[in-house]
Formats: C-alpha cells, sequence, structure tokens
C-alpha cells in the first residue's frame, strides 16, 4: 500500500490519491507509516504523499492529517528510530503544520501538552514540532472551544503555558522543554511562568544536569525576566553551599536519606555554570548591568544573600573580561568596608548585638571564594587578584603630611580601611598558595608596586612578598630574573624599603647563587654612590648577608627570629659544604664595610647597630669584627691614664661652613663594643674551652684590651668635671647657633657614653660594691647634663630641647636592673644593692628609660638595642618589667613618697603611667599572648598549666589590686588628692576591662563597682569626672543600652544647675554624686549629649536596617516579619527613653557655650531620626496596609508632650537671656550669642519637616497623631510674651513701633500669640 501511495504522489493524481487514503483505516494508516520508517526507506516522501492526499480544505484531510501527527509524535519518541529519521520526519511535519486549522492545531497542542505531563518524552525531538504548533496557533484568529467557552488562538495558548508550567514535568524533560520555550512568542507574564517553573525544577534534577540546563534558562532570558533568572541561580548555588558547610560540620548525619553532594562535584557544577553565565553576558550586555542592579538592591536588604561565595565568584569571573570591572570592584570594595563597620558597630553594643545575632563577613565569604577557586575555576582567579590588589591600593597606609607613614603592620587592624587592606593581602598570599600557574604574575605586580610606590608607604606590600616567599620559597628561582631586576634599583629606595625587601627575599638568596652575586654587584656599586640613602641600603644589604651566611663551625643560635621556612634546611646543608667559600665571602663583605666606616654618622650608626646581630648569628666573624671595632675604638681613645677626658669627642665633629654635624657615633660604637664583648664572653669563652691555644691568646688579646680601655674609660669618666667637656652651666645650648649645636652634641654623647658604661659596669660588677659606686658615680655625670638640658629647653621653650634623649641602655638591661632595684631579695646583694637604691634620681631614672622602652616599643614595634627586634625577647622583658612596676607601685603608695620628693614626678608616679602604657601595648602587639602575660604577672599561680588560662579571671585579679588603689585615692584628704595619678588609674582600669568577656560575672561585678563609685564620689576633678564617666559609658554599652543611666544623669544635671523656669524648684534627688556644681557642666553635660549621640547613630542605623527589611518580598519573609518587630520595638523604646533624657536637659538652666550649641544640634538629630522612623511607617503602610502600632502612637505622644513644648521654651530662653544681662554683657557677647542661635533655625526645621510627615502618616494610616501635637504659639522666636511689658517700660517708643499686630496662624487653632515671621527673618539677615 506504502508503494501505491507513493507512486499516487509521483504520478500527481490528487484524486486517486485520496481514494486511496480514503480507504485506509486509521490503524493500516498508522502502521504504515511506522513499517516505512523503521524499514528507513522514503519515510518522508510517504508522508508528504499522505499529506498531499488530506488537503486542509476537507475535513477529512484534516483528520487524516491529525492521525498521522499523533501517530508520528510517539513514534520519534519512542527511541526506535535512527536521529537523522526522526529530524526528517518531525521537520517535515513542522513545515506542514502550519496549514493546519486552529481547531486541530489546539487538539494537536493539548495532546502535547498530555503527553509532557505524562513523562512519555524520551529524546525532546518532538517538542520543536509543539514550539512550532503553538506559534501558529498564537498567530490563529479563529475562536477555539475551551472547556465551556471559547478562546482566541493566543489566549488559548496562554491556557496551555499555564497548565503546562501548573503541572509535573519529568526531570529528564526539563532541559528540552526549556530549550523549546526559546522558539516560542512569549508575552512578558508567560515568561515569567516558565522561567520560575523551570527555575523550581533545579532541585529535583541531578547536579550533572544544571549547567545545561542554566544555559537554555540565559538563552531563555533574552525575552526577559533576566533578573528572575540570575535571582534563581544565585540562590539555589547558595542553598546548595549553605547544606554543604552544615553536612562537613556534622560529618556523621544519622540521616542517610539524603544523599550528600560531593564537594568536588558540586565546585566543578558551579564553576561550569559561572562559565555559562559569562560567556552568556559576552553576548548580551544588559543581562550583566542587571546582574550588578540586582545584587545591588539586595545587598541593601540582606548581604548575607546577596554575597554570598557563588555570587562573589560571578561577579569576579565577568569583571575580569568585561566593561563593568570598575562597577563591579567599586560595588565589592564599598561591600567590603560597609560589612567591616557593621561588625564594628555590632561588636561595639550589647543593644546591637541582641537584635543582630548573626553577624554577616564579607571577608571570610571572600576568602571561601578563593578556597573554592581550587576546583579549577581558572576564570575566577584574574578577578581574585585584581581585586586583591585593588583593595590593597585603595586602603593602603596613609602618608601624615611631612610625617612618616604609619605602619601599624605590628598592631591590630581595627579600622575598617585596614582590615580592608589585610583583605586584599589575605586574598593574594591565598591565590598565590592555591594557584601555581598565576604565581609569577602575582610576584611580579608585588615587586613592581614596592619600586614604583617608593613615596608612599609600601610596608603592606613587602609583608605580603615576605609571606609569599615563606609559603612557596622555591617559586622564587622561576622568577629570578625578576628579583635581580628589582635590586638593580635599590639604591632609589628609601630605607625602610630596602631593609624590608632584603628580609622578605633572604631565603632565595641562599638557594640562588646568581642572584646572590647579583645582589652583591649592586651592593658594591651603592656603598661608593653619592646619595646617602644609596650607602645606607648597601650596609643593611651587607649586614643582612653576613648575618645569614654561617661560617662553618658558627654557634648555633637559638634567638633567631627571622623565620626561614621550608628552605632553611636546605640552605644550612648548603652552607655547611660551602662553609670556606662563605667564610671568604663574609671577609670580603667585612672589608667592604670597614670602608663605611669613614663615612657620615647615618651610615657608621646602621653598623654599629647591626654588627651585634651579625655576631650572634655568625660567631665566626668574631675576631674580624672585635678588631674593627677596636681600631676604630683606638681613633677617639685617649690612652694617658691620667688625661681627662678619656676620649676626643672634637674627633667626632665635623664643620661645613657654618653647620656642624656629627661624624662619629662615639657612644653608639661604645655601646655596640659593650654588647659584642658582653655576648663574646659569655658564649665564645664557654665553648671554645682548650680547642685551639693560639687563636685563644690572639682573642684574648683584644678581650684584654677592650676591659682594659673600658675600665679606664669609667674611672676617668667618673672624675671628669663637666668643663673638662667644655659644658657648664653657663655654656650655650640653643641650636641656632654653630656652638650651641656643639655642645648640644657633646652633652648627647657624654650622656650616652655614661649609660653605655653604667650597663658594662653592672654587668662585670656581679654585685660588687665598688663598681656599683662606680654606677652611680657615672650616673652623677650622667645627671648634672640632663638638668642643664632641660633647664636649658625651659628656658629656651624649644620643642626640640624639650625631648629627652633615646637612652642607649637595652631594654634587657633594663628589665635587669629594675628586677635588682625593686625586687632582689638576696642576702649577699644587700649591701651593694644598697648603695644604688639610697639614690631616688637613680631609682627614678631606671624607671623613666623603661617607660621610654615602652613607648618605643608601643610606637615602632621593636626597640634600640640587642634583641630589640625580637619579639619573644621583648615579650619576656615585658613582662619582667611589669612585673616589677606592678610590686612597686601596689607596695609603696604615692602619698609615702611624695612627702620627701623633690621636683619632678614621683616613682610610683612613673611606674604607673608604665604599666599603663605597657597594657596598652601588650594588647595592640601581643594581643595572641595575653594570657601568658597575665600569668607571668601572677605570682602567686606561676606553676599553673598554659592550657588553662582563664583571660578574664587573671584580668579581673589585676582589676582588684588599682580599684584598691583608686578607692584610696577618692578616701585620701584633699591635700594628698592626686589628679594625675587618678586619671592614670581611670585609664588603667579602662584598659585592662577590655579582657573582661562581657558574659562573664567579673565584669558584672565590676560595672556594678564603678556605677557606684559614680554614684558615691563627689568628684569635683574634671579629668578625673571625664575619664569615671567615659568608662562607665564604655562598660555600660557592652552589657545593655546606656538609656536609663542617661536618663539618672541628666535628671541629676536638671537638678544641680536648676530650671530654666526660676519660679520652679526641683526635688534635690541625686543618683550620682560625680554630677555637682563644678562637673555638671559642660563636663557631664557634654558627655551624656555624646553618648546620646552614639545611642542616635545606632537608631539611625537600625531604621534604615528596618527600610531595607521591609522592602524584602522573599519567601522568607514571616521570618523578615518578626525580626522587623523587634526591631521597631527596640528603635522606639531606645528614642522613648531618650526623649525622657532630652526632656530633663531643655529644662535646665544650662550655661552658655558649648553646651546649649551642643543640645541644640543633637535635638536636630533627634528630630531628624524621628522623621526617619515616622517616614519607614508611611511606607509600611503604603505596601502592606498594616495599621500603625500603639507603641509609636505613645512615642508620638510622648514628643509631643515632653519634648516639642519644651524645645520652644529652650529657645526662647537661649535669645533672652543675653537681654536680662544689661547692654554691657549683651555687646560683649554678641559673638557667642550668635553662634549659639545659629543651631535655631535647623531645630525649627526638623521639628515641623516631624510635624508634616506625622500628618502624612496620619491621613495613610486613618490614625490622627496630630492630637498630640501642640502648635507653637510663638513664630518669632525672639519675643516672650511674659517678659514684654518691661520691655516696653524700657524702650516704649521701639518696641511700640516694632510690635506686629498681624495675628497669623498657618492652620484652624488660633492662638494669643502669633507673630509675622517675615519681618523678623529679615532683620535677622
Amino acid at each position: 500500500m506504502a508503494q501505491r501511495i507513493l507512486a499516487l504522489a509521483a504520478d500527481e493524481a490528487p484524486e486517486r490519491l485520496q481514494e486511496a487514503l480514503q480507504s485506509l483505516g486509521e490503524s493500516e494508516l498508522g502502521d504504515m507509516v511506522t513499517r516505512q520508517a523503521l524499514n528507513g526507506r522514503e519515510t518522508a516522501a510517504l508522508l508528504r504523499g499522505i499529506f498531499r492526499g488530506s488537503p486542509c480544505s476537507q475535513q477529512s484531510g484534516v483528520l487524516r492529517r491529525l492521525q498521522v501527527y499523533k501517530h508520528c509524535i510517539p513514534l520519534v519518541e519512542s527511541g526506535d528510530l535512527h536521529l537523522a529519521k526522526v529530524s526528517e520526519i518531525i521537520g517535515l511535519l513542522m513545515l506542514e503544520a502550519r496549514q493546519l486549522p486552529g481547531a486541530a492545531l489546539a487538539e494537536l497542542a493539548t495532546l502535547f501538552v498530555d503527553v509532557i505531563k505524562g513523562g512519555s518524552l524520551s529524546n525532546g525531538k518532538s517538542l520543536e514540532l509543539f514550539s512550532t504548533v503553538l506559534t501558529a496557533l498564537a498567530s490563529s484568529k479563529e475562536s477555539l472551544a475551551y472547556g465551556k467557552g471559547e478562546l482566541n488562538g493566543d489566549e488559548f495558548k496562554k491556557q496551555l503555558i499555564n497548565t503546562l508550567c501548573s503541572s509535573k514535568w519529568d526531570p529528564q524533560s526539563v532541559i528540552h522543554l526549556a530549550n523549546m520555550f526559546r522558539d516560542i512568542p512569549l508575552s512578558g507574564e508567560e515568561l515569567q511562568f516558565v522561567v520560575e517553573k523551570v527555575l523550581r525544577m533545579f532541585s529535583k534534577l541531578d547536579l550533572q544536569e544544571i549547567p545545561p540546563l542554566v544555559y537554555q534558562l540565559l538563552l531563555l532570558s533574552a525575552k526577559g525576566s533576566k533578573k528572575t533568572v540570575l535571582e534563581g541561580i544565585i540562590s539555589f548555588f547558595n542553598q546548595l553551599d549553605k547544606r554543604q558547610k552544615e553536612e562537613q560540620k556534622v560529618p556523621q548525619s544519622g540521616d542517610l536519606e539524603v544523599a550528600t553532594t560531593p564537594l568536588d562535584q558540586l565546585r566543578h557544577v558551579e564553576g561550569t555554570v559561572i562559565l555559562h553565565i559569562v560567556s552568556v553576558i559576552n553576548l548580551d550586555q544588559d543581562l550583566g548591568e542587571e546582574l550588578i542592579r540586582h545584587l545591588k538592591t539586595e545587598q541593601q536588604k540582606d548581604p548575607g544573600r546577596a554575597l554570598c561565595p557563588f555570587s562573589v565568584a560571578l561577579l569576579l569571573s565577568v569583571a575580569v573580561k568585561h566593561r563593568q570591572q570598575e562597577q563591579i570592584f567599586d560595588f565589592l570594595k564599598t561591600s567590603i568596608t560597609r560589612s567591616c563597620k557593621d561588625l564594628q558597630f555590632l561588636q561595639a553594643s550589647k543593644f546591637l548585638q541582641d537584635l543582630f545575632p548573626q553577624q554577616y563577613d564579607v571577608t571570610a565569604v571572600i576568602l571561601e571564594v578563593v578556597e573554592n577557586s581550587a576546583f579549577g575555576w581558572d576564570h575566577v582567579t584574574q578577578g581574585l587578584v585584581d581585586l586583591g590588589f585593588s583593595l590593597m591600593e585603595s586602603y593602603e597606609p596613609k602618608k601624615p603630611f611631612g610625617g612618616k607613614a604609619a605602619d601599624a603592620s605590628y598592631g591590630l587592624s581595627k579600622m575598617p580601611a585596614q582590615q580592608a587592606c589585610r583583605l586584599g593581602a589575605s586574598i593574594l598570599l591565598e591565590t598565590f598558595k592555591v594557584h601555581e600557574p598565576i604565581r609569577s604574575n602575582i610576584l611580579e605586580q608585588v615587586l613592581n608596586r614596592v619600586l614604583t610606590k617608593a613615596g608612599s608607604p609600601v610596608s603592606h606590600f613587602i609583608d605580603l612578598l615576605s609571606s609569599i616567599v615563606v609559603s612557596a620559597p622555591l617559586v622564587l628561582q622561576n622568577s629570578s630574573s625578576k628579583v635581580t631586576e628589582t635590586f638593580d634599583n635599590l639604591s632609589f629606595l628609601p630605607i625602610d624599603t630596602v631593609q624590608g625587601l632584603l628580609r622578605a627575599v633572604q631565603p632565595l638568596l641562599k638557594v640562588s647563587m646568581s642572584v646572590r652575586d647579583s645582589l652583591i654587584l649592586v651592593l658594591q656599586k651603592a656603598i661608593f654612590s653619592r646619595q646617602l640613602d644609596a650607602r645606607k641600603a648597601a650596609v643593611a644589604g651587607f649586614l643582612l648577608l653576613l648575618r645569614n651566611f654561617k661560617i662553618l663551625g658558627s654557634l648555633a643560635s637559638s634567638q633567631c627570629s627571622q623565620a626561614i621556612g621550608a628552605t632553611q634546611v636546605q640552605a644550612d646543608v648548603h652552607a655547611c659544604y660551602n662553609s670556606a667559600a662563605n667564610e671568604a665571602f663574609c671577609l670580603e663583605i667585612l672589608g667592604s664595610l670597614r670602608r663605611c666606616l669613614s663615612q657620615q654618622a647615618d651610615v657608621r650608626l646602621m653598623l654599629y647597630e647591626g654588627f651585634y646581630d651579625v655576631l650572634r648569628r655568625n660567631s665566626q666573624l668574631a675576631s674580624s669584627i672585635m678588631e674593627t671595632l677596636l681600631s676604630q675604638i683606638k681613633q677617639y681613645y685617649l690612652p694617658q691614664p691620667d688625661l681627662l677626658p678619656p676620649l676626643k669627642l672634637e674627633g667626632c665633629i665635623m664643620a661645613q661652613g657654618d653647620q656642624i654635624f656629627l661624624q662619629e657615633p662615639l657612644a653608639h660604637l661604645l655601646c655596640c663594643i659593650q654588647h659584642c664583648l658582653a655576648w663574646y664572653k659569655s658564649t665564645v669563652n664557654l665553648c671554645q674551652g682548650a680547642e685551639d691555644d693560639d687563636e685563644e691568646e690572639e682573642d684574648v688579646g683584644f678581650e684584654q684590651n677592650f676591659e682594659d680601655m673600658l675600665e679606664s674609660v669609667t674611672r676617668r669618666m667618673i672624675k671628669s668635671e663637666l668643663e673638662d667637656f667644655e659644658l657648664d652651666k653657663s655654656a650655650d645650648f640653643s641650636l641656632s647657633s654653630g656652638v650651641g649645636v656643639k655642645n648640644n652634641i657633646y652633652a648627647i654623647q657624654v650622656m650616652g657614653i655614661c649609660e653605655v658604661l653604667i650597663e658594662y659596669n653592672f654587668n662585670i660588677g656581679n654585685f660588687s660594691k665598688n663598681k656599683f659606686e662606680d654606677v652611680l658615680g657615672l650616673f652623677t655625670c650622667y645627671n648634672k647634663l640632663s638638668e642643664i638640658l632641660k633647664e636649658k629647653a625651659g628656658k629656651n621653650k624649644s620643642t626640640l630641647g624639650n625631648k629627652t634623649p633615646r637612652s642607649f641602655l637595652s631594654m634587657g638591661f633594663v628589665s635587669t636592673l629594675l628586677t635588682a632595684l625593686f625586687r632582689d631579695n638576696a642576702q649577699s646583694h644587700e649591701e651593694s644593692l644598697a648603695v644604688l637604691r639610697s639614690s631616688t634620681e637613680f631609682l627614678r631614672y631606671a624607671v623613666s628609660v623603661a617607660l621610654q622602652k615602652v613607648q618605643q616599643l608601643e610606637e615602632t614595634g621593636q626597640t634600640d638595642g640587642p634583641d630589640g627586634q625580637n619579639p619573644d625577647k621583648m615579650f619576656q622583658n615585658l613582662c619582667k618589667v611589669t612585673q616589677v612596676l606592678l610590686w612597686r607601685y601596689t607596695s609603696i603608695p604615692t602619698v609615702v613618697e611624695e612627702s620627701g620628693k623633690k621636683k619632678g614626678k614621683s616613682i610610683s608616679l612613673l611606674c604607673l603611667e608604665g604599666l599603663l602604657r605597657i597594657f596598652n601595648t601588650v594588647q595592640q602587639l601581643y594581643a595572641a599572648r595575653i594570657p601568658q602575660f597575665l600569668q607571668a604577672l601572677d605570682i602567686t599561680d606561676g606553676d599553673a598549666e598554659e592550657t588553662d588560662i582563664n583571660v578574664t579571671e587573671k584580668a579581673a585579679f589585676q582589676i582588684r589590686q588599682f580599684q584598691r588603689s583608686l578607692v584610696n585615692q577618692f578616701s585620701s584628704a584633699e591635700d594628698d588628692f592626686n589628679s594625675k595619678e587618678t586619671q592614670s588609674l581611670i585609664t588603667v582600669l579602662s584598659t585592662l576591662s577590655k579582657l573582661l568577656d562581657p558574659a562573664s560575672q567579673q565584669f558584672l561585678q565590676f560595672l556594678t563597682w564603678t556605677v557606684k563609685i559614680c554614684k558615691e564620689n563627689a568628684l569635683e576633678d574634671i579629668s578625673c569626672c571625664k575619664g569615671l564617666l567615659s568608662l562607665l559609658f564604655s562598660l555600660h554599652v557592652q552589657y545593655k543600652s546606656p538609656v536609663s543611666l542617661l536618663r539618672e544623669l541628666a535628671q541629676d544635671i536638671h537638678a544641680c544647675l536648676g530650671d530654666i523656669d526660676q519660679d520652679i524648684e526641683l526635688e534635690s534627688q541625686s543618683h550620682f554624686a560625680i554630677v555637682n556644681a563644678k562637673t555638671a557642666a559642660p563636663t557631664v553635660c557634654l558627655l551624656i549629649l555624646g553618648q546620646a549621640d552614639k545611642v542616635l547613630e545606632e537608631v539611625d542605623w537600625l531604621i534604615k536596617k528596618l527600610t531595607s527589611l521591609g522592602s524584602d518580598t522573599s519567601e522568607e519573609s514571616s521570618q523578615a516579619s518578626n525580626q522587623t518587630q523587634a526591631l521597631e520595638k527596640g528603635v522606639i523604646l531606645q528614642l522613648g527613653t531618650l526623649l525622657t533624657v532630652y526632656h530633663e536637659l531643655v529644662q535646665t538652666a544650662l550655661p552658655a557655650g558649648s553646651c546649649v550649641d551642643t543640645l541644640l544640634r543633637s535635638l536636630s538629630k533627634t528630630y531628624a531620626i524621628l522623621t526617619s522612623l515616622i517616614k519607614h511607617y508611611i511606607q509600611a503602610c503604603r505596601s502592606t496596609s498594616n495599621t500603625i502600632p500603639g507603641r509609636l502612637e505613645k512615642l508620638v505622644k510622648l514628643s509631643g508632650s515632653h519634648l516639642t513644648p519644651q524645645c520652644y521654651s529652650f529657645i526662647t530662653y537661649v535669645q533672652v537671656r543675653p537681654k536680662l544681662t544689661g547692654k554691657i554683657t549683651v555687646s560683649l557677647s554678641d559673638a557667642k550669642v550668635l553662634r549659639e542661635t545659629k543651631p535655631i533655625p535647623n531645630l525649627i526645621f526638623a521639628i515641623e519637616q516631624y510635624e508634616k510627615f506625622l500628618i502624612h502618616l496620619s491621613k495613610k494610616s486613618k490614625v490622627n497623631l496630630m492630637q498630640y501635637m501642640k502648635l507653637s504659639t510663638s513664630r518669632d522666636f525672639r519675643i516672650n510674651a511674659s517678659m514684654l511689658n518691661s520691655t516696653l517700660q524700657e524702650h516704649s517708643t521701639e518696641d511700640a513701633e516694632n510690635e506686629p499686630d498681624n495675628d497669623q496662624s498657618s492652620t484652624g487653632e488660633q492662638t494669643d500669640e502669633n507673630q509675622e515671621p517675615k519681618k523678623k527673618r529679615q532683620r535677622r539677615k
């Protein structure tokens, strides 16, 4: 039969063809098509023949066509046919579909919907036909029966799509369906249906099927609904990531039915999806813009949902290739700083922490992206690198005007900008560790920035370079050419940068000989440079090489402060095999450095400060270094035993024209000799034993030389008078003349020499009385000069002169000296120490040097002298010093000591200042070691395990000691009260309180004690009062909101200063004795207003959060509404209590000046924030038609009854008060009055804006909120009705002319005192 139909179709005999087809039944027709298709012969020709014999003009033809279509669809989907055959059949059916009438198309489309619902699609090929059918149906103008009614083609198509999207889809056919919808013309509403349905299907699909589906969705988004598509994809992967994290937290999950997704599979799928999105954005720029727009909007509502690891990775991938890069980086940087600020804001307030228990941290999210990118996300890495550098450059440390860069690398980064810069470095370091191909790129960029940014601080880049080298030292070998190129520019870089750079790349010098040789060439050239900085760079480089290239036989130094990392082992082995080469190399360098001893003082100074470290690390160089130092000191040493002074000071200076410079820092040279000799004696002698007698004799030669020399210098320095140095009280020390400069240089050198000799003699003295008498003799010489310099500086009022010269004592010696002076109870030492203890000046000097060292440590992170750059040693010394100062302060009260003291601070007070600085420094530099620090201070508990140190308990113990001292101060007689000490004690308590856990019992006890102190002590000292209240506020905000505390303080101020209406008598109830006539204004008043402003900032921040939550219409809206209610309650309660604080203050007779000015500004801010809250409720009424809560009504009522009327009275009081004091006062205080009245118009405007939006809200909510607001009785605030009569009597004519007689009222409520504002305003101008 098939052959006959083919033949008839070929003969073009339509009538016979129709007859032949009519003779076939439905099943016969189907079987024939199936057989022909399976045999693979001329299927298309047969179908063409059937269609030719079934014209659409006849009903039978249409029915036959439908039969063919209905039969072919399952045939195509059966999977029995070859794909080429399927395509051929579908292509033909699609061509013929457009000829079908509307009713047939509708029937066919309904059939398709049923097939899809039934889930019998296998390869989805027939869906190409479905798209053609739906497209043809949409353009059909016929009325089609649907249910009981009729629809046109387009409406019918819409109904079908609606039905299709509401029904269940087989997961296997989702991709085919998504592809199909691309070919169908869809309205915006239909497209939204389809997109939402496809997104809902994500969770039902296997993970591997998601990327192709996402790709189809993205292509579909070209028609519209871009936002929905992007939001759905990001949200889906965000949920998957969260689930993955939860599963990782609980590895042995009891629910075995839930199949966990393998992490690597998830990451690879995410990577593919990101690639798809980026490739589609390449074709459709609008999609990229929509992505940024969507994330910006989301970020306002819920940053956690907007910036998740997936969306950040997506943004970074898009940024690499597209013009939106700047826009994306700006958005990310803003998000990072905002997140850091929000975290900082939350951490500072317990009230906010309770409302926001979960804190979102974008920095953790971005670092998670770096971690995820290890799974082959190469498309993200470039974006990460660019973001890292962008952050480091945007938020780099700023260089203050004319000053040195503030390098905070040793401290904690607390500011959002610092945290952002630190995040940039972390991104780059982690990316460097994870992605090998991009390493050389990162390294090159870091080195380029170190070179090109020489004028601005580069410490953050050098720190990053150092971390990079430590994490993968051998990678530098591949980039050694870049490093050597950097070395060529060393002589042009600042000395700090050079030192940092060399320290960072130092491991490479041990591995790569070529790099080392190129560095040496550069340094050799630099030593002869005309630039001083270049010569200093050369010295720094050579010292570094000497420290790190050990000669065989050098002692292993346990005190190495430089961590080398993985190359340490390799480098040391390398060094052992080439020790002979190393020795020659080191001696050659020493030869170069000897030349530097004839250069400027700065260059020599670097050498003297560096030799000790070289010796300690490379002990085989000892004899060479000691010989060098010996020949250098001999140039200035006078060997004759009776000659005074023992050193040639004139050789240390150099004149150039009128100017005089220091040429040889003699004190530093002597200091270097003293430290090297001490190290040499304690270390080398012990280890050498009797190894080599000849060498020993030679070494002993210079050792003996040094000892004899130092002994002689000591003896003669004690005998010398100031006149011997040409220095006495009559000498000129002004820095404007050459003689004065010379005398200053001499004085500082002599003082330095005395200090060096004090340390030397104490160390070798072994507690002998004679040596300690020498120490005291040297100190006498030092002290005389010190006093003269102080006296001259005082007369000159010179800022330079007031700076105490930096002490030459080392931090290690200071801790030893203090321990001996104050804590050494050994019987055998008593007699010799009594010599030193007898001099109060010496004791004070020892403590003040400790104070100076701690200050240097706090400001720069290191101190002068041996081990000054070794954090471990510094920490140990700091602990020792703290123990002594703490014992001295708590054992001997200042009161006892002050009775017989001369001018200057008492030792106890110096100890207290030292303790304050130390507690600050430890929190800055050694935050991780605070437990060990507190452990070291607690002498009673010395043997406790380090693992179980409770910081809060230990800190509370120290706090109690200072609490006792503070109570003693308050209970002492008025004459004995020491304001300076009290302030320091309060600051110490404030610093230590940061170590307490706010949730602990000890914190609560300390807060209760502080409240009690403020309530019971009528403290009249302004500074102490300020310190104590600041402490109270800082503690209170970590426990709960301070508004109730502010109310009590405001009531006390009101009671203390009286009411603006003098006829009102106030109850004399006092909550806090600290509020009294001397402290109430301005001190306490300004502190209260400052704290109230902080509360207002918190409330303002909360209202912004409320507004963003209010605009969130996501599925989690019920959870959001609960949070909204909690936030609204918190805001209203805070504002309500604050209104009562202002209620008290605006009725207080505050003195003219800063209090009035600040109060008026603060009130303006309060009304602005009340207005923001009202605007939020107007918005809420618009979107949800909610009624306003009763709480808000109460707040509005409170503002109307307790604040606005009082504000107007206060304004009148401020403006009228000067007139009461008479004409002379007015003329004198015109400027002051003008300044005070400046904020008044702003306040009036703020009040009226508030009332304007209240009217809006009243209309929206149908609640009359204006019933609580009294209209202002006076529009010109200078005229007070009660004073009018007295003023008229004084200036009857003037006032009669100026008196306004037009009553004016803007609303229906007429009042008895309305003035004309315009005239007044003009006159005010």
